[in-house]
């Protein structure tokens, strides 16, 4: 018992030296200009903390017409996160649809260019992020997060980038991807090349972003906006056709709140990505496809 004892507080120790797991360490903030007018702010651990860690990029929801990168669930979420031992980045995109709501009257053009304005935004940040020695992150191991609409940008960025009005963005390389409330255009895109583990949250009942497939905002055939979307049960099942792990995490009542309830599943985040991203536990032969009932 002795030894065993020993051998934990050893594992513990190193553990807190790692930068996981420390609850008492001081999160700091720093806001960079990424692109023309738009920021991103950096959240990590104080600089005592030396060890590279995984990168999280936040983009924040509202339609592609309002919300913020600094909004309090965002906020707060970035700074739970960072204080689990991540690297946190949560950025500011073109807001293409602040004067043309993102609804039916909207053209499906118009929704396509927004999808592919956001993936360029996203791109360009991660290329900074990238590019910014001063912070420290392992630049191998980076996590999209998006809520709404920012969960169809990253969504898009990690698994379009063979459809043609994606190609000219710089490809990404990402390790996993968090959907709150999110979908994409195609799903069929997802493939062999660009599959990557994905937790997936959304409530069942959503009329805006269907949990299944269906039209954006259930608009009807003859609307300008009628635009077929691949929530995430489509994209689990696609998921699991390429043998790529995933979670799908569903309310059987919830709407689109859960785009912002899905702020505090914060342990939920750190299991899907210190198990499934990092210690690659359920990939290839040892793929797992998991459905969890929220509640």
């Amino acid at each position: 018992m002795r030894v065993s004892a020993n051998i934990w507080l050893l594992a513990l120790t190193l553990y807190s030296l790692l930068g996981y797991g420390q609850q008492d360490s001081q999160v700091t903030k720093q806001t960079f200009q990424y692109k023309d007018t738009l920021q991103l702010d950096f959240y990590a651990l104080d600089k005592a903390q030396a060890v590279d860690k995984p990168l999280l990029v936040l983009v924040h929801g509202g339609g592609f017409a309002s919300g913020k990168r600094d909004g309090a669930d965002e906020s707060k979420f970035c700074e739970v996160m960072a204080q689990k031992g991540y690297a946190v980045a949560s950025i500011s995109y073109r807001l293409t649809r602040k004067n043309d709501p993102f609804s039916c009257d909207c053209a499906t053009e118009k929704k396509m260019s927004t999808f592919v304005s956001a993936s360029e935004d996203l791109a360009d940040a991660l290329a900074y992020l990238s590019q910014e020695q001063s912070l420290k992150f392992d630049r191998n191991q980076i996590i999209l997060i998006g809520s709404s609409a920012g969960a169809e940008t990253v969504l898009h960025s990690a698994y379009m980038s063979h459809h043609y009005l994606f190609k000219h963005i710089p490809p990404i390389k990402v390790s996993g991807v968090v959907s709150f409330s999110g979908a994409m255009v195609d799903a069929s895109y997802i493939s062999k090349t660009n599959a990557v583990p994905a937790l997936l949250i959304h409530g069942k009942k959503d009329e805006l972003v269907p949990y299944a497939t269906a039209a954006h905002h259930y608009c009807s055939e003859d609307k300008a906006g009628y635009l077929m979307l691949d929530g995430p049960l489509t994209l689990a099942g696609k998921l699991k056709e390429l043998k790529t792990s995933y979670i799908l995490a569903f309310h059987p009542d919830g709407g689109h709140d859960w785009a912002n309830k899905a702020f505090s599943q914060t342990e939920l985040v750190q299991k899907f990505i210190d198990e499934i991203v990092l210690e690659k536990k359920f990939t290839g032969s040892k793929f797992k496809g998991k459905k969890i009932k929220l509640h």
